[in-house]
């Protein structure tokens, strides 16, 4: 009823506009008489103003949402989903490939749950900090002391590694006191919830500490070690060396002649293994590690490799070219890195580094290690 009589006035109005009944010019609010509409003939229009243009106001941009970490979508003692499909995918292959059986499955994985302090700490690693605060925490002088203290008890043994694995003693000795202090702290944490944990609750890593959870279950069952038994870091590194489990199976030795790769309590299997590492990755006896470059990179190339970090390399001769130094020779003529360490005023410390300081870099991929590891070793050299 509303919506047809609205039809009805318009087709009124129409009928007396057609007619001249009724004016379309404005009424006069300004000095006319209500009803009383201005002469047609004489009346001029009102001048067009030209509209000013609108600067936009811009809008405020939403608040920025804090980044969930692996470790805030998890409760600690949660329960993991033995029936996920990762994890029967995972069964899967350890019966069929490494011949493990469902018992035996059944039995090592009941009641596994979630370590959250595990993905705590994998999202605050010191290797992340700046190098003048992350040196100091090695670079110490009970950390000196000690380490050249356990060069003289291990002289022997150290002999044999530098003459039948060619790496020196003060890298090898560095990296165990970095590692674990000369065996004194080898992780608190149970190697099997960490590796579980990390699969199930660390996307970012999840594929990598798969493969490293069936390379324990292999390691202990080939060394006769009960895997709920052993523990080691947040990382999932384990004994002296805190070898992961893959490095475990590469790269330790039984350098004692027990038949047994012991990387728990075994000194000279500690200190071969972490040699043995090094030298697959290519160390050379005797040769350079790193060289110092200034505050100051002076060539784009340079900056180019630095920004590449460990994939950026650069030839000895057009380091020493653009930088304006003298450096050693390489071994084997291979290529240099560009390595950044922080200082604390803001500025940076470029050093070249060396393939002896990449082969550092394959043991832990920080270049903030491989400085600490390359620098203690000169400290107890001395």
């Amino acid at each position: 009823m509303r919506f047809f009589g609205f039809h009805r006035a318009v087709a009124l109005v129409s009928l007396f506009l057609s007619c001249g009944i009724v004016s379309c010019s404005p009424l006069a609010g300004s000095g006319a008489g209500v009803g009383e509409p201005p002469p047609l003939a004489t009346q001029p229009s009102p001048p067009t103003a030209t509209p000013l243009p609108v600067e936009p106001v811009p809008l405020p941009l939403p608040a920025a949402k804090p980044s969930l970490r692996a470790a805030d979508l998890v409760e600690d003692g949660q329960a993991i989903d033995l029936f996920s499909p990762r994890y029967q995918e995972l069964f899967q292959e350890l019966m069929a490939h490494h011949g493990f059986s469902a018992e035996e499955l059944d039995m090592l994985f009941a009641g596994i749950t979630i370590k959250k302090r595990v993905l705590e700490l994998m999202d605050t690693q010191w290797e992340a900090k700046p190098y003048f605060e992350y040196a100091p925490r090695f670079l110490t002088p009970r950390m000196i002391q000690e380490g050249k203290r356990l060069l003289c008890e291990h002289r022997e043994v150290l002999d044999r590694i530098e003459q039948e694995l060619g790496v020196e003693r003060e890298i090898v000795v560095a990296i165990w006191g970095i590692e674990s202090k000369f065996g004194e702290h080898k992780g608190g944490f149970s190697m099997f919830q960490t590796l579980n944990t990390m699969f199930d609750a660390y996307p970012r890593r999840s594929k990598f500490y798969r493969k490293q959870l069936i390379e324990y279950l292999l390691l202990c069952r080939e060394n006769g070690v009960d895997p709920l038994a052993i523990t080691g870091s947040y990382g999932g590194a384990f004994g002296q060396t805190q070898f992961i489990p893959s490095s475990f199976r590469l790269y330790a030795v039984d350098f004692d002649g027990d038949g047994r790769r012991d990387v728990w309590e075994s000194v000279p299997d500690v200190l071969a293994s972490i040699a043995n590492y090094l030298h697959r990755f290519g160390w050379t006896f005797k040769a350079p590690v790193y060289r110092e470059l200034g505050t100051k990179l002076k060539g784009e190339k340079l900056g180019k490799a630095y920004a590449q970090g460990r994939k950026g390399f650069v030839s000895r001769a057009e380091v020493q070219k653009i930088q304006g130094v003298c450096l050693p020779r390489s071994p084997e003529g291979k290529d240099l890195t560009i390595v950044g360490l922080e200082l604390p005023d803001g500025d940076m410390r470029y050093v070249a580094g060396y393939p002896n300081f990449q082969a550092i870099t394959k043991w832990n991929n920080s270049n903030r290690y491989a400085m600490v590891a390359a620098e203690l070793a000169e400290k107890l050299r001395e």
